[in-house]
């Protein structure tokens, strides 16, 4: 959570980050790992990556405040250990066989969903919800579109990228991809079986441009006249539905997930349960204001927006009750080393 990071030690707080040694941030960090094992397409059970970081925080945590942990449930391992307030954020699906169980165990740990739709199999348990957020004021905005349709992610069955094929071919748009191939397992069989022979078949009316970097990805949202999500994996938040919103590019999408969250439909974009009804509302997307999209977005799910949220949570964790209260020292374990 490199922008929450960021907006904490700005508004003063000592943040300590216990990461991979090749994490940029500000404040201090405590490398756990030599490198992130996520882009570095790591196959292997990253579990003993999450007790070393777990073990490092416990090893000192008489120097901090409190512990903020995006560790997945290794968090709550990670709470019973701890002398000192821990809140953990799950980034991940919760609607789980073994969940219930977990949650509904005694913990110390104040438990934070990144969504209502995420957090929505386990009402009982005591969530506090705060939206994932990004810097994105700075993202490109350009009034003069192409009638392309995008769509951006991993070449994966949950995300749709097939779909995504079959709606600009019912609409008689052109489709410009940019996706990352898995180099083996499932998703590389998806791509080998799946993806290529649907692509072929598209020919010159789908471009697949590969994965790219953040720079030209978001020049892709802002160059197309929308962006598609018509997977049916329930996103426990949807961070490429606000990077597209927020150059001002509606999004047409399945209505699952969070997604309803962050998409007001007929506002943001629109919504469809296949993809006869998503391609049918493509014209539709004339009638939509984009500089009002963006502004909209970059207000609800700024990293400032994130930031004051956590900072809520801290007050009422340490006891404090008034917003000017003294900045924290926190350890933040960030997901994504394993």
């Amino acid at each position: 959570m490199y922008e929450l990071i960021v907006e904490l030690v700005k508004r003063g707080h000592d943040v300590t980050t216990f990461a991979s040694g090749d994490s940029e941030v500000p404040g201090r960090l405590i490398p756990t790992v030599p490198v992130a094992l996520r882009p570095a397409d790591f196959k292997g059970d990253p579990m003993g990556y999450f007790l070393t970081t777990a073990l490092a925080v416990l090893d000192r945590q008489d120097e901090f405040d409190l512990i903020h942990s995006h560790l997945e449930w290794t968090s709550l391992l990670l709470a019973r250990g701890s002398r000192i307030p821990l809140a953990a954020t799950f980034h991940g699906r919760l609607d789980l066989p073994w969940a219930r169980e977990l949650l509904g165990s005694p913990t110390s740990a104040h438990l934070v969903a990144i969504s209502n739709s995420q957090a929505s199999p386990h009402p009982d348990v005591d969530w506090t919800i705060v939206y994932n957020g990004l810097t994105l004021a700075s993202e490109p905005f350009d009034r003069r579109r192409s009638d392309a349709l995008c769509f951006v992610g991993r070449v994966a069955l949950e995300k749709g990228i097939v779909e995504a094929m079959e709606i600009a071919k019912l609409s008689g748009r052109q489709l410009r991809m940019a996706a990352k191939i898995a180099p083996s397992g499932e998703e590389h069989d998806f791509y080998e079986n799946v993806f290529l022979p649907a692509l072929n078949a598209a020919g010159s009316s789908v471009e697949f441009m590969g994965e790219l970097a953040a720079p030209e990805r978001d020049q892709l949202f802002a160059e197309s006249y929308a962006a598609l999500m018509p997977g049916s994996w329930p996103e426990p938040f949807g961070l490429t539905a606000i990077e597209a919103l927020a150059t001002g590019t509606p999004v047409l999408a399945r209505r699952v997930g969070a997604l309803p969250e962050i998409i007001r439909d007929g506002v943001d974009g629109f919504f469809g349960d296949d993809v006869t009804e998503l391609a049918f509302r493509v014209p539709d997307i004339e009638t939509l204001d984009r500089r009002a999209i963006r502004t909209s977005v970059i207000e609800r799910f700024s990293a400032g927006r994130m930031a004051d949220g956590y900072e809520a949570l801290y007050r009422r964790m340490l006891g404090a009750r008034s917003a000017d209260a003294e900045p924290a020292t926190v350890a933040a374990t960030p997901a994504g080393e394993g």
